[in-house]
């Protein structure tokens, strides 16, 4: 079972919730980050050998990427996905469980 909702205007939405990022594709340039009011996402760094670790670390960093940091937070808005000029972010819809 997937929740749907309705616009203001009546008509059917469904939100999509953030799933994973894409650490190859993104840049890093914190679009995402801007434009997401709940929390969702963390700027990290990524080593040469593909590892995610905290910015001030004392690896050597190849780049900066966004994570999801608290993804229980996300509401289904997509305003991150729409911004991301990589399409780096991978979005889905959530399974509701019904009450027993």
């Amino acid at each position: 079972m997937t929740y749907q909702a309705l616009t203001r205007g009546g008509q059917p939405w469904q939100p999509l919730f953030i799933q994973s990022i894409d650490g190859d594709a993104c840049i890093g340039c914190g679009r995402c980050y801007k434009v997401c009011g709940f929390d969702v996402l963390e700027l990290k760094a990524m080593t040469e050998d593909g590892d995610i670790v905290e910015l001030d670390s004392d690896e050597e960093i190849e780049k900066k990427v966004m994570t999801i940091g608290n993804g229980d937070n996300c509401v289904g808005c997509g305003a991150c996905s729409r911004v991301c000029g990589k399409s780096a972010q991978t979005h889905g819809a959530a399974d509701i469980m019904a009450s027993a």
